[in-house]
C-alpha cells in the first residue's frame, strides 16, 4: 500500500505521531508508558499493523522488534496530501472550487500560512519560468 493511500486510525496516528516525538526507534515497551490504558497487546498489533501498511520499518533487537517511522512527518503528510489531492484537482471543473476551498482553509487558520501559501506560489512560477 503506498503511504498516499495509507488511511490511519486514532491510535495508529497517536503511535506514528509518538515515534516522531521520539525522534529513535522505539519497542512496544519504549512506547507503553507514553500509552496509558492501551493494553501491551493492542500497542503491538497497532505497531505491526502499520509495519504491514509500509508506513513503520522495523527491526529484531533481541526478541523485540523495534519500530521506527520510514518518513519524516512531513514527507508522510505531503504523500498523503499529494495522493488525496491529485485526483480532485485532475477534475478542471472541480479544481477551482477545490483551490477556492483550500485559500479559504488556509487563511482561516492562519494569516502566516496563507503568507507562506502566496511565496511558495510565486517561487513555483520562478522555477518554471525559462
Amino acid at each position: 500500500m503506498a503511504v498516499s493511500d495509507t488511511r490511519l486510525g486514532p491510535l495508529e496516528a497517536r503511535v506514528l505521531d509518538a515515534l516522531w516525538a521520539r525522534a529513535c526507534p522505539g519497542s512496544v515497551r519504549d512506547l507503553q508508558p507514553a500509552f496509558p490504558g492501551v493494553a501491551y497487546t493492542t500497542l503491538m498489533t497497532t505497531l505491526d499493523r502499520l509495519h504491514r501498511k509500509g508506513v513503520l520499518g522495523r527491526e529484531k533487537h533481541g526478541r523485540a522488534f523495534v519500530y521506527a517511522p520510514r518518513e519524516s512527518r512531513e514527507r508522510f503528510q505531503a504523500a498523503r496530501a499529494s495522493g488525496n489531492l491529485v485526483p480532485l484537482l485532475a477534475d478542471r471543473e472541480g479544481a477551482g472550487a477545490i483551490l477556492s476551498f483550500l485559500v479559504d482553509a488556509v487563511s482561516d487558520q492562519d494569516q502566516a500560512l496563507l503568507d507562506e501559501l502566496e511565496r511558495l506560489i510565486h517561487a513555483k512560477r520562478k522555477e518554471e519560468q525559462p
